[in-house]
Parts: structure tokens; sequence; C-alpha cells
């Protein structure tokens, strides 16, 4: 899609879509698609039709008389502030293929949404319409988008292009697809790249690299694709390292030469609702920042297509939390909805994230000749990790809104799962190597949480965190394995604790009496307090609420510590999980508690240093080189 001389050799001219090929010298770095991957998804995430009527196609959009359309949409709006922000960019051109009568503008916002004409161009007969904008207005907020109209005629409009100047020729990418075990899925995201011709020629290659014990080089389906792809098919089965291993395969292989032959790195996970779109946007914005940054894509909840999980995230290790949404950003958006004022929910300020997870995320190599590779923490925060390393390298990430992946709903899995080992370990292991480990802190959180899952009968999940601290304790030769021994292990531990394990609610023979569902009162003031009661409560076995059901919105800890069986609804709503009293596992494992949470006390800051002093092996490539071969 770069039309340049300066093209890298091995990256392959790519077709141009229909409005009349791209100048020289210049980028396609979004296109206009007017529909989604799937019916299922929103239309109105790509265009609106604010008067009339219109039909819609991917490429195409064909207006009736009277009718106004706009692209002042998640996928539709070129989210302009990012672009001032973190390129040098000076304009953007817009060319599209215009049949029939009436009028096309290239409009804009600034910080608080009102907007404003920038170029506009009048169609009648058939012919290609070129409007720009200057990328100067935008420093705190706003965008640019397209509206079209009709008066007495009609009019359709193909081939929508945004071009930018070419401030360096791109290097190439590649695509990394770490799979295990979800063989449709990853073939279905397979087949979306391969049914978008412009998108995939972006790449150089799609790496697909499958830890699972079902490969997907077992099914036909895969033979088939595999034909079409040819040679710029990469597949690659290795043992199961977790998301770590698969991605961070990615980028060993991309850097495996000299820094001349070095890819920049598309990471995506396997079981996305892939648009192909986000292939041109984030490569075309990373061919154009002011220096190497990680640009990543969104992640859009799959059973709730019209929401925006969160759109700028940070962390706070020493409190073991991931995913909070940075002051300004939109947290679990509605995308289709409006505003106060009857706007369009939209990023309008810009907001600038410190990580970007790795459902879809483009890690450019001088990035990971700069700063190493990602640690081997299996899965869960070596994206995190990884990021924050590079923003201390003076590296940093943006978050490109309207560009998205549609990903499993966040808010729809159980806390409660072996996982949590991994989000608890490595979480320590990060505030290790990423903060001062304010001793304090750490155990503070520690100490908070394992008393939250005790009185409410989580007992499983108390048992994940101490096996997380203490491994987290053993320093650095827990990764000797790239933690695979640690994946089955934890399965093991948890699968003593039947509260661990979602079951159907057909199969429980409750009585009538169990079947009474309780709703949560309000959220206590003084939480410390309350804890302290409830842990009397149940000492001396006068808890109010002998059995129950309780919806998975309301399982509070707070709250199920008021019963003494507590029948709770699973995340997924798929199944429940039972949590029964069992004053013996609370005493065993109380004991417990109180013995790792004094090591980590006492041992704590000297084990970080451990940790600190091991990152530049753990980040080496001759730990990945040993573990892949191994």
């Amino acid at each position: 899609m770069l039309d340049t001389a300066d093209r890298p050799a091995d990256a392959t001219p790519a077709p141009q879509p229909g409005g009349g090929g791209v100048e020289p010298g210049r980028l396609v770095v979004q296109r206009g698609p007017f529909t989604g991957p799937t019916p299922l998804v929103p239309e109105d995430l790509y265009a609106e039709v604010l008067r009339g009527a219109a039909r819609r196609e991917r490429d195409r959009i064909e207006l009736t008389p009277a009718t106004l359309v706009t692209t002042n949409t998640y996928w539709g709006r070129l989210h302009a502030t990012y672009w001032q922000r973190w390129t040098a960019v000076p304009e953007v051109r817009v060319r599209l293929r215009a049949s029939g009568r009436g009028r096309v503008w290239l409009m804009a916002s600034d910080t608080n949404k009102v907007a404003r004409a920038v170029d506009t161009a009048a169609a009648d007969g058939d012919g290609v319409l070129a409007l720009a904008g200057g990328l100067d207005r935008f420093v705190d907020g706003g965008g640019m988008w397209l509206e079209f109209a009709t008066d007495t005629g009609e009019l359709a409009v193909s081939g929508v292009e945004w071009t930018v100047a070419v401030p360096r020729p791109p290097r190439p990418t590649s695509i990394t697809i770490c799979t295990y075990n979800r063989v449709e899925d990853c073939l279905n995201t397979l087949q979306a790249l391969l049914d978008d011709p412009v998108a995939l020629d972006r790449v150089a290659l799609v790496r697909v690299v499958d830890q699972g014990s079902d490969p997907l080089e077992s099914r036909d389906r895969f033979t088939g694709l595999a034909d079409t792809f040819g040679a710029r098919l990469v597949y690659q089965r290795q043992p199961n390292l977790g998301g770590a291993g698969g991605f961070t395969r990615g980028l060993y292989e991309a850097t495996a030469g000299v820094p001349a032959d070095d890819h920049d790195v598309l990471l995506m996970d396997d079981d996305v609702l892939l648009d192909p779109e986000i292939v041109v946007r984030l490569t075309g914005f990373a061919a154009c920042t002011t220096r190497p940054t990680i640009v990543g894509g969104q992640m859009l909840n799959l059973l709730h297509p019209g929401h925006v999980h969160i759109t700028a995230e940070y962390a706070e290790p020493e409190k073991l939390r991931v995913g909070r949404p940075v002051p300004g950003a939109l947290e679990e958006g509605f995308l289709l909805g409006r505003d106060e004022r009857l706007l369009p929910i939209v990023q309008e300020r810009r907001v600038d994230t410190e990580y970007n997870g790795w459902w879809s995320c483009l890690i450019p190599a001088p990035i990971v000749r700069a700063v190493g590779y990602p640690l081997p923490l299996f899965f869960q925060w070596d994206d995190v990790e990884f990021g924050y390393r590079a923003r201390e390298a003076g590296f940093p990430t943006v978050s490109l809104p309207g560009a998205g992946v549609w990903h499993a709903d966040f808010g729809w899995k159980d806390w409660d799962e072996w996982h949590r080992y991994f989000n608890q370990r490595n979480g320590l292991i990060t505030a290790a190597l990423r903060t001062g480990f304010d001793r304090r802190t750490v155990v503070g959180t520690v100490v908070q949480l394992l008393g939250q899952y005790l009185v409410a009968m989580q007992y499983g999940l108390a048992a994940t965190l101490l096996r997380a601290v203490e491994d987290f304790l053993e320093g650095p030769s827990v990764l000797d394995d790239g933690s695979a021994a640690a994946a089955a292990q934890i399965r093991r531990l948890r699968a003593a604790y039947p509260e661990t394990t979602p079951v159907s609610v057909s199969e429980l023979d409750l009585d009538p009496r169990e079947t009474v569902v309780h709703l949560a009162p309000p959220k206590p003031d003084r939480m410390l307090a309350t804890w302290a009661k409830r842990a009397l409560l149940q000492a001396a076995g006068r808890v109010p609420i002998r059995s129950g059901m309780v919806p998975a919105g309301e399982a509070h800890w707070w709250f199920v510590s008021l019963f003494e069986r507590a029948v709770v609804t699973d995340m997924a709503e798929t199944g429940v999980r039972v949590r029964t009293r069992d004053r013996e596992r609370l005493r065993e494992l109380s004991a417990r508690a109180v013995r790792t949470v004094r090591r980590l006390h006492t041992e704590g800051p000297a084990v970080a240093r451990q940790w600190k002093a091991a990152e530049p092996a753990l980040t080496a490539r001759e730990t990945w080189t040993r573990l892949y071969e191994g």
C-alpha cells in the first residue's frame, strides 16, 4: 500500500482499493468500511444514518434522496488528537469514489466535541473526490470524520482512503498469533486475514505459534488456508509456554538476524473476532510515530459488541491491580450511546495509556533490541511488565481508538480461576522489577485479599494466593521452565477445593428454602470494621443466613460472609459455585497465611532485589533459546 520507490525489498506492492490509487510517497493509514466483519457487529460502529435511508456494503454505501450519513463513529473517525501528539504528520488527505449527486464534508471536532467543517466537495456524476485537513489543532482532543448528504438525488460512496505523507520507509511487519486448543477460533482469524488482501499485504508474513494438544495442522480446513497463504504463513509447534512463550516466539524470530533484517511484530490473540482494518491502522500509525512506539489495539466486548472495555489503562503492581482505567478513559463505554448533550460517545479527549493488552498490539523491533524480550511468566502481566519496561526506556505505548478487536468480555469471567495464580505471582514479580516494592503496601494487599477470601468461603482462592506468594519468595528460579510446571500444579492444588469448580444448577439437589435469592445491601462505609464483625460472627457460629442463592453481581465478600452456605452464580452465568463454611479448612489456611505473610514481610525486600538482579538474564535471548530448544 506504500507507493514509493523506497519500499523495503521484501515487501510486496499492495493492491489499491477503488479510490483511484494512492499518490506516490503517501501511505493509507485508514480506510472507510461501512459494515463490520459479521452482521453480529452493529453497523453504526462504522457509519450512522442520521436522516433518510442508506444501503451499506463493506466498502460502499448508497444514499437515497434526502439522506445524511456520518462516520463520526468508533471505526469511522480518524482520531486526529493521537496523530498530532505522537506523529509529525502535518495533514491527512481523503480520497473516495462518488457516483451520483450529493455533497461530502470532511468534519473535525475540538476537545469539547464541537464540530466544524474542514473541507467539502460536491459530487455530480462519477469520479474521485479529494479532501484534506491539517492535523494542527488537536493537541488535547478531537477527531476527523466524513459526512455525506443528498437532497433530491442519490449518491454512492466507495473506496474511502485516508492517507498521509510517509516520513520514512516502514519496517516490514509480521503478525504472530499464539494459539492453544482454540482451533476454530484461530482458523476464523486466519480466514479473516485472507478475506482482506489489502490488509494482508501490509504484513510480510503471518506466524501461528501452536502450543496446544489439538493442533491446527490436523484439520483439512487449515491445509486449505495454508495453501492459500503460501510462503506468507509460518506454522510452528512448540511446548505450551503460555501466552508469554507464544508471543515472545514472534518477537524472537523477528529479531533473529541483524537489525537491518528485523520485523515489527503485531501480536494477536487466537480467539478474537477480527476486523482486518486494524492491521492497516496499527501498521500505518506505527510507521509515522516520531519514535519507536508500542501501538495497541483496543478491546471491544465480544458478547456486547457495542462496548469498548477500557480505552487507556494503568496498573498498580504493589496492589496486584491491573486493568485500571486512566482518568478520562472510557470504561465499558457504550459506543452507540449519546452523552448528556446527545452527542456520540467517542474518546474525544486524548487519554494516554501506560500499557496495552496483547489481544492485538504492535511492538517495533527497535524496542525489543533496546529493552530485551518479555519475561517467561507463562501468561498474565507479561504485557504489562513489558509495557512499563519500555516506558522506563523512553518508548511510549498508544492505545489507538478506532482500532479494536472483539474479545471475550472480562466482566463475564470469574475471578476464582486457576490462572489467578499467575495474576498474583506475576503481579508480585512486576512489583519487584518495576516499582520500589513498598513492603507495607505489598504485605497489606496480600493480607487484605486473604482476609476477604477466607470470610467469603473462597478457600481455594486463598490457597491459590498463598502458593503465588510462596513461589514469588522462591526467587527467579521458579521461572526456569517458563512456568509450565506451575500451570499443572496449581490446577491440582485447586481441585481439592469444591467451590472452585462451577456446576450446573440443575445438578444440585436444593431444598426449596435454599433457592431463595438474596441481594446484597449497600456497601458498608467502614470495611475493616465490617470484616472484623463478619469474622466474629463466623467464629461464634452465628451467621444470620444458613443457605441461599446469590447472583454473581451480588457476591461481595462482605455479603457472602453472612452465609453458612452460599450458592453463588458463576460470572459466566453457565453454572453456580457452592461455598460452604469449613472451619477446619479455615484454621489450616489461616495458620499457613500467618507463616507466609510473615515471610513476605521479612524476606520480601531481599527477594525483590534478587528478581531485579536477575532481570537481564530473564529478558535475554539466551533464556528463550533454552526454553524453545528444551
